[in-house]
């Protein structure tokens, strides 16, 4: 007999017998648990495919894969944010299960109960760390089947990107202040991240071929790699922003890092600290609606797609992944009426050379 049932106090035990010993694995409180336990192990041990897997609750997983995975491979910034989650939100949850126990109804259940509190955007997050973890407890054998990946997530309906047209921006920029004036100007200007302006530094900008080299961010005081290796990026200024960042240059604080847009005091600028002294307060006296410093980002998105410049080239000036990264945020935009008639403009200039070649064409014929 390879398998039995078997019961100690409450619990109902698969037993196995491989190469002549008894192994006893826990089931559950009822005889169909341990049945369950049983038809799955037995199989394997037919086809000698058994295998034991190391053991590990949640919680010394978690810290197996912080240790040997996201400290070493996530940047700073988002390390933070899945520590907290892991810490806040997960630990409680499943630290004292065994990280083979784990299924997908148990983190379904988990789920649910979080899109009750908070929104759907936030649990995707969260369901991020979850899918890294389990993927790697498959790759290093600590289970045998990923439980995320059957997880239904939450739909997330997009919200409707905010803009400033170019006359908006022109009375925020009139009403800024130094040392930021020229940063909100290279933010609208070229589209950057907040982390990817605030770590620019003189020697990024070439001033012959008119371009910034995006090659690194700055997270609480710290040098960081972009987002992803499209981030590593060259982007083309205008003759404006050219003009306007010789001029600061000449001003700008002394800094130790070379930093072209450092705190008043010298030091990185603080995002925070920036957004509260001087940001929020230019829309105020500009009579602006508040936006988020990342809606410069969208405007120039919005105002490169108005203009027809090619969706290839935006991608690559934003720092998207993909096109398709590119199209998921702002492909509404390319709907717009003025836009397609401006598309079409652009099919006839194109036609109407095209007749008159025809045209010479056939008169010589």
């Amino acid at each position: 007999m390879k398998g039995s049932i078997q019961k100690k106090g409450k619990v109902y035990y698969a037993v196995l017998a491989i190469n002549g010993k008894r192994k006893w694995i826990k089931g559950g409180l009822t005889k169909k648990d341990a049945q369950r336990v049983l038809n799955e192990k037995l199989p394997e041990i037919d086809t000698g495919t058994y295998k034991e897997l190391p053991k590990a609750t949640f919680d010394k997983f978690a810290e197996i894969w912080l240790r040997d995975y996201a400290e070493v491979s996530i940047k700073p910034s988002t390390l933070n944010g899945f520590k907290d989650i892991i810490k806040r939100l997960l630990l409680p949850a499943f630290s004292d299960t065994q990280i083979n126990a784990i299924t997908t109804g148990h983190l379904q259940t988990h789920i649910s109960a979080r899109v009750k509190t908070v929104t759907a955007a936030t649990v995707r997050n969260e369901l991020t760390v979850l899918k890294l973890m389990f993927k790697h407890a498959f790759r290093w054998g600590y289970i045998k089947q990923n439980p995320t990946d059957n997880l239904e997530r939450p739909k997330v309906e997009k919200v409707e990107i905010e803009v400033l047209s170019p006359d908006e921006f022109e009375r925020l920029y009139e009403k800024s202040e130094p040392p930021y004036k020229v940063a909100f100007l290279t933010a609208f200007l070229t589209g950057l991240r907040a982390g990817e302006l605030w770590g620019l530094q003189w020697g990024d900008i070439d001033w012959n071929s008119k371009q910034i080299h995006v090659r690194r961010s700055l997270w609480n005081h710290q040098f960081q790699r972009p987002k992803t290796k499209n981030s590593i990026r060259k982007v083309d200024m205008t003759d404006r922003l050219l003009m306007e960042l010789k001029a600061w240059k000449l001003a700008c604080p002394i800094n130790v890092r070379d930093l072209i847009f450092p705190s008043p005091e010298g030091f990185a600028t603080m995002h925070n600290n920036a957004m509260k002294r001087y940001y929020y307060p230019a829309l105020r006296k500009a009579g602006l609606r508040q936006v988020s410093f990342h809606s410069l980002r969208h405007s120039n998105a919005s105002m490169r797609i108005q203009a027809g410049q090619n969706i290839k080239y935006i991608q690559a000036q934003l720092g998207h992944a993909s096109i398709n990264m590119t199209m998921d945020v702002y492909g509404h935009l390319f709907n717009d009426i003025d836009f397609n008639r401006r598309q079409v403009e652009l099919l006839e200039s194109v036609r109407k050379p095209l007749e008159k070649t025809n045209e010479l064409r056939y008169a010589t014929t």
